[in-house]
């Protein structure tokens, strides 16, 4: 075995980034149908920001190691798993435990990185890419020639979203800060200030039919109004309650209000659908059937990066033991793309 030790960040409980624990311990062995991974790469996600304060809908109980996906080289197979898996790079998408130096995980859960992608880049895309490109096309199915309209476009899914669609010939309106326009321009996007416009009233007069989709992260009053500017036919996937993220009270609630009004809007006879989109629907159900989905799509992804229709957008990359920096850092508004952990 390898003589280096295992380093892991635990989350005691609700605490300040300051309050993250670094902890030493002995490297685990692979189980049956599990790879030990080294980590090359993990980040830090919205959900991680929701889990230090106790807001994220079905985190563990206190403590646990956070980590919503990594990057890294499979050291160790266990029994029953392909021995040829060692020494190949892998991502995968855990929920929790990512933010370690070493993490156990089901060998039917990881997806190969093609070569080429540097680990730090392939981490930009796990599991923003995979929300992207399911909501795009699995939930909205867009079409060529159509226009959807992205709030938080240069955020960490934002971004994707707005790369994958253009990709496929839609056109994008995004929802950013002032100081991220120029950027969002050069990318072909149209831009719209959330802070100074009326972003309904301003996306009524670039598409006064209505947008084909909608892609909302805000939750709350934002999901009625993205409700709203859909043209017959069109979607709205609303992926988060980004709104609710420093309110105290129900966790749950937000998430359960959003889920009744999804409900009641795909009731009513206006040929306009709306989803609930959480990556890990259908799980639980069809594990082999999500597993198979996760792999394709993420495949296509990594495809897309390998093509330059998507480009990796790392904001930092800072040591797994400067955790409490990195999460400041996404925590500020202040950068663009993922802040990324290195072991």
């Amino acid at each position: 075995m390898n003589a280096e030790g295992l380093v892991e960040v635990v989350l005691p409980g609700k605490v300040e980034p300051e309050g993250l624990e670094i902890r030493h311990g002995a490297v685990p062995t692979a189980g049956p149908g599990q790879v030990l991974i080294r980590m090359e790469a993990t980040g830090v996600s919205f959900a991680e920001q929701q889990m230090r304060r106790g807001r994220y809908y079905d985190q563990p109980a206190f403590p646990f190691v956070p980590g919503y996906d990594l990057v890294g080289t499979v050291l160790t197979t266990g029994e029953g798993v392909e021995p040829a898996l060692a020494g190949t790079r892998v991502a995968a998408l855990v929920k929790v435990g990512g933010w370690a130096s070493h993490v156990l995980v089901d060998a039917a859960d990881v997806v190969p990185v093609p070569d080429g992608i540097g680990a730090a880049e392939a981490e930009t895309v796990v599991v923003n890419g995979i929300t992207a490109w399911q909501m795009l096309h699995r939930k909205a199915h867009v079409r060529a020639g159509q226009t959807i309209l992205v709030h938080g476009a240069n955020g960490g899914v934002g971004s994707v979203l707005v790369q994958l669609a253009q990709a496929a010939d839609v056109k994008v309106i995004g929802t950013a800060s002032a100081r991220h326009h120029d950027a969002l321009r050069e990318r072909g996007v149209i831009p719209v200030d959330y802070r100074t416009e009326d972003v309904a009233a301003r996306v009524r007069e670039l598409a006064p039919a209505g947008v084909d989709a909608v892609f909302d992260h805000v939750g709350g009053r934002s999901a009625v109004d993205s409700w709203h500017l859909l043209a017959p036919g069109g979607t709205l996937v609303s992926y988060g309650s980004a709104s609710t993220r420093d309110d105290e009270g129900s966790k749950q609630w937000p998430v359960l209000k959003l889920l009744g009004r999804v409900w009641l809007w795909n009731a009513l006879p206006n040929r306009r659908r709306a989803y609930f989109f959480n990556v890990w629907a259908g799980r639980a159900l069809a594990k082999n059937r999500f597993r198979a989905q996760l792999r394709a799509d993420l495949t296509q992804v990594f495809g897309a990066l390998q093509r330059g229709d998507v480009t990796a957008q790392i904001a930092a990359q800072l040591p797994l033991t400067r955790v409490a920096d990195a999460l400041r850092l996404a925590e500020s508004g202040t950068v663009a793309g993922k802040v990324v952990l290195n072991p």
